[in-house]
């Protein structure tokens, strides 16, 4: 059997989870997952909706829809509304983490197919079998007579731990051990196979010939290899052509193979391979000296070779994320305005121009500049953000140009400022609209001529970076008033997107809910395993006038204040529960009539709880200025809250039309 990948269907592995160790092949075109029995994968999984989601295939794709779960769907951490998978693609859903595959698992690719496994019979005479106990070389309690071949054997062993502890690649490390092994033992061809179990799955593999002096296929024993990864023994069996048994094994004979010896790859008594060899030399066979010799070897190279696979599959998987990773992970939404901020970013991400992003504060500018980067030919160079509203002009022109030694007062030392150390990669600038007229200038033409000078400096430096700009401020109104210059405008402007405010993409608002209650439910240790649906609609009647970083505010606010394991209204802010409670079945409230003390009546009136809190506070606020003859100030001071808390609640329950009567 030849080590090859072979096509298999795409499967779901639960890793977690009521179902957890359960295989779920993909056979047909839609895959409806959910606790209900009609699913086609159903899941016992009381925080899972009936349909929670489904899997669609289209050619060789498949995707991943939410139908609209009370607790979300999450690929990667992420929770989406429609997802393409990819291969190792993580899903969770309710208390469920479901692994995709596509194809064969394949972290460490196999070394140039050289291995095949032969299917022959078991070989029962003749045999030698070495138990890791009677190692002469591993037992310490073990005298050995120091012959010259077992001065030799030690100096062989001291060599060759010291050579394989240098190297960390692991085909690198299994050629080079497979060649040391050579030098002192008569083998003509070898292999080592890592296996993820004892039934042989091999992970890796590697083949070697003597004559050849290179990689080359190896016809090795599955039932020796097997009877290795089993027992975790050494096995030594020569005159393989003149056994009976072994006549089915025609490619054995075939190519005249005498003698093979195999010795198990064991470390923390966990046996992960086999160091397979064999010669067809009747007179220069293996015995049982080679076997302790090679066993010892095993020993020394396990740790290792384990060490070496760890790096390849660390290695790979870091390739597979990067490549899995278009956007940054908290770039989340779905919404038509968020696909035309990913559109533009895989537009504009491959060139060096420069971009201007507009947009509100907390609608995450800056996170689309770290994707542009990220997605950039610069992404392995740095990325540096410099807010330019928080520094005064001379901190500032430091922070960005350095300064040379003793240029001003303070300055013990040269600097370097951040444009110099962004060489080569990208400079993303907040608030460019607060920068001085001075600082404007030098911009530009950092901007034209790709060069500066320290501040106190005379030599020029020449600069490769991208600009990347941000401002919430109105540039174009800036330009009339003369506080921003027209030039340094169009240069920033070759490419200009909009952040999007959240009040104009609410279908994100849960998305993004969701995705900050397991944050912080893991940064505070609590079990937060979703968001109640009453909570949901409070979240999506905000406005959010603090869009993201104000929505990132409140839930994590919700999670600390939460008792239950879903947020619930209560949990929330109050501005948000008072915009929901307005935005639906509103009471109107009378300033004649208004008072504490017809809030019986009011509860009496209404089934909803918060509904007649809400009602309550206008009345508090109704009869507040009436008391005081519509003072803004002294109704404030008489309910006990500050101005601009009184002026968010009059807004929010619609009481403005009201208190101009």
């Amino acid at each position: 059997m030849n080590i090859e990948n072979i096509p298999s269907p795409p499967k779901l592995i639960s890793i977690s989870g009521p179902s957890e160790g359960t295989t779920f092949v993909l056979t047909g075109y839609e895959t409806p997952i959910g606790r209900e029995p009609s699913n086609s994968i159903c899941i016992a999984d009381p925080l899972l909706s009936r349909r929670h989601c489904r899997l669609s295939k289209e050619g060789e794709n498949f995707t991943l829809q939410d139908s609209g779960s009370a607790n979300g769907t999450f690929v990667n951490g992420v929770p989406i509304k429609e997802r393409v998978l990819i291969h190792r693609d993580l899903i969770k859903a309710g208390d469920s983490m479901l692994l995709f595959l596509c194809r064969e698992e394949d972290e460490v690719p196999l070394s140039n197919n050289t291995v095949q496994l032969n299917d022959d019979p078991l070989i029962t005479r003749a045999t030698i079998i070495l138990r890791q106990e009677e190692a002469v070389y591993l037992n310490s309690q073990k005298s050995l007579p120091m012959t010259e071949r077992t001065t030799q054997n030690f100096q062989a062993l001291l060599r060759i731990g010291i050579e394989i502890n240098t190297i960390h690649d692991l085909q690198t490390l299994q050629q080079r051990l497979l060649e040391l092994i050579f030098s002192v033992v008569p083998a003509e061809h070898g292999a080592i196979l890592l296996t993820n179990s004892a039934e042989g799955e091999i992970r890796s593999s590697s083949g070697w010939s003597r004559s050849a002096q290179q990689q080359q296929k190896v016809v090795a024993s599955r039932t020796i290899v097997q009877e290795v990864m089993r027992d975790g023994v050494g096995i030594l069996r020569n005159d393989v052509a003149e056994d009976t048994t072994l006549q089915l094994s025609k490619s054995l004979i075939h190519s005249g193979v005498r003698s093979i010896l195999a010795v198990p790859l064991s470390h923390l008594r966990n046996t992960f391979g086999v160091i397979y060899l064999d010669t067809t030399n009747p007179i220069d066979s293996f015995d049982e000296e080679h076997l302790q010799l090679v066993t010892a070897v095993a020993n020394l190279a396990a740790v290792a070779l384990e060490n070496a696979l760890h790096v390849e599959q660390l290695n790979n998987e870091t390739r597979r994320l990067q490549a899995e990773l278009n956007f940054d992970r908290e770039m989340i939404g779905e919404s038509p305005l968020m696909q035309e901020v990913h559109q533009f970013i895989a537009k504009v991400a491959p060139t060096n121009s420069t971009v201007l992003i507009r947009g509100e504060s907390g609608t995450g500018k800056e996170l689309i500049a770290r994707a542009i980067h990220s997605n950039s030919p610069r992404a392995n160079k740095p990325c540096i953000a410099i807010n330019c509203a928080v520094l005064n002009e001379t901190l500032l022109e430091s922070e960005l140009f350095g300064h040379e030694k003793g240029a001003f007062t303070g300055a013990i030392a040269q600097k370097k400022g951040k444009l110099e150390l962004a060489d080569g990669g990208t400079v993303f600038l907040d608030e460019v609209g607060e920068m001085s007229p001075a600082l404007q200038a030098k911009l530009l033409r950092v901007l034209q001529e790709r060069e500066f000078e320290r501040v106190g400096g005379t030599r020029t430096i020449k600069l490769d970076i991208r600009l990347i700009a941000a401002t919430n401020k109105d540039l174009e109104a800036a330009i009339k008033a003369g506080e921003f210059r027209a030039d340094l405008y169009f240069r920033l402007k070759v490419f200009e997107v909009l952040s999007p405010p959240l009040r104009e993409r609410r279908v994100d608002i849960p998305l993004l809910a969701s995705y900050f209650a397991t944050k912080f439910g893991i940064q505070c240790g609590r079990q937060i395993k979703g968001i109640s649906a009453s909570a949901r609609t409070c979240l999506k009647h905000y406005d959010w006038p603090g869009n993201v970083r104000e929505l990132e505010n409140a839930i994590e606010r919700a999670v600390v204040m939460s008792t239950t394991e879903f947020i619930l209204p209560d949990d929330l802010p109050d501005e948000v529960i008072e915009a929901e409670s307005s935005s639906s079945s509103h009471i109107p409230a009378s300033p004649t009539d208004a008072g504490v003390q017809t809030l019986p009546v009011i509860i009496g009136s209404v089934m909803n709880y918060h509904e007649a809190m809400m009602e309550a506070k206008r009345q508090l606020i109704l009869k507040s200025f009436d008391q005081t003859k519509g003072n803004h100030f002294e109704a404030a001071k008489l309910l006990g809250l500050h101005p601009n808390n009184l002026h968010r609640m009059i807004r929010n329950l619609n009481l403005k039309s009201q208190l101009k009567r």
